[in-house]
């Protein structure tokens, strides 16, 4: 969500968030399950990243093994409709807003796609309406043979000796995992990480990815957002996780703060001086799961941090943007080792 009203209070010595009750408009696009994505990706790139996304698509035998639940919710038959809503603080220019998601929709539908009658309602909700409506469709599951991804109000009935199980609490706004651009990351962190790299997650949210990177045998992980509550929500998921992280404020100090894992506040783009002090040519592995345009900013500039021969592993990219995400990644003299799709999502591989 783009605007959340925080207030910080410290109980027996530990830091906690607490979010004041307010008032969120909800807007609702009538639309079909083909159109989804694209819109979905159009909010995106309007800075709304809280969305849902009600439809009818059955569950496939690998979904439905992964809710580790004996009874599935009933299934109405598959009409191809959906519905894609999404929250924004009504203090904000709506007028403005809504002829731009509206503008959107038009340009999806001269893409060609079936956009359905692609109807816009509104409505008001408090934030702990929808904070607490969506848990209930966020279950454990699998990424691979062994990495789960559970929240942490569920319990795991099926848990394997080897497993590495990551618990999350993505708060109001942030990514899962259970999104197939999250999974391609941890897939690619999975392969390419080597015991003690240095790893940069560009985009950290929650904190999955750096949590991940830790576990899996990274000696430090610094994690970067410019939202400062993406911050505290990764320091939070990676404390349950059992990993004491701590919040690095980029003062004038030039490296990673000497702990395993660390979250920072900044815009490492557009901030020189930022990417500086997050060390230059520092980087074994770099990962980014954020949007296309993003990512093509991204990588003119993260060169700077990564070491000869460092992965850099890319996420988030609808496939209609996979030859400008390619060009602009040969342009900054990235070697491209791999192209990975799950649905209609692209992951690049690449190295430096």
């Amino acid at each position: 969500m783009s605007k959340i009203m925080v207030k910080e209070r410290k109980s027996s010595g530990n830091e906690s968030i607490e979010v004041l009750n307010m008032k969120w408009m909800k807007f609702t696009i009538d639309t079909t399950t083909e159109a989804v994505d694209f819109i979905g990706s159009m909010l995106s790139d309007l800075g709304i990243e809280g969305i849902e996304i009600e439809d009818n698509v059955p569950l496939t035998e690998e979904e439905k093994n992964q809710m580790f639940i004996d009874i599935l919710p009933e299934v109405k038959p598959n009409d191809k409709s959906a519905k894609v809503s999404f929250y924004v603080d009504p203090s904000c220019d709506l007028d403005s807003l809504i002829m731009k998601v509206k503008e959107g929709l038009r340009e999806i539908s001269d893409f060609g796609l079936n956009l359905g009658s692609g109807q816009l309602t509104a409505s008001e909700t408090e934030d702990k309406d929808w904070i607490d409506n969506w848990k209930k469709f966020f279950k454990p599951f699998r990424i691979d043979d062994t990495i789960v991804i559970k929240p942490t109000w569920e319990k795991l009935t099926d848990v394997k000796p080897d497993d590495l199980v990551i618990e999350i609490d993505p708060g109001i706004s942030f990514g899962t995992g259970s999104h197939e651009t999250t999974k391609l990351s941890i897939l690619g962190i999975k392969k390419y990480i080597k015991p003690g790299d240095i790893v940069l997650d560009a985009g950290s949210g929650s904190g999955i990815l750096s949590i991940v990177s830790n576990k899996l045998g990274a000696s430090k992980v610094l994690g970067i957002d410019i939202d400062p509550i993406a911050t505290q929500t990764a320091i939070e998921n990676a404390r349950i996780n059992q990993i004491d992280a701590l919040e690095w404020e980029l003062d004038n100090e030039n490296y990673i703060p000497d702990r395993s894992v660390s979250f920072a506040t900044g815009n490492i783009i557009e901030d020189h001086g930022i990417r500086t002090r997050i060390g230059k040519g520092t980087y074994d592995l770099v990962v980014a799961n954020i949007l296309a345009d993003v990512i093509i900013s991204l990588s003119h500039v993260i060169h700077e941090n990564m070491k000869k021969d460092a992965i850099f592993i890319s996420s988030g990219i609808l496939y209609s943007k996979e030859n400008q995400v390619r060009n602009s990644l040969e342009k900054s003299k990235f070697q491209i080792l791999e192209v990975n799709r799950m649905g209609d999502w692209i992951s690049f591989v690449t190295k430096i």
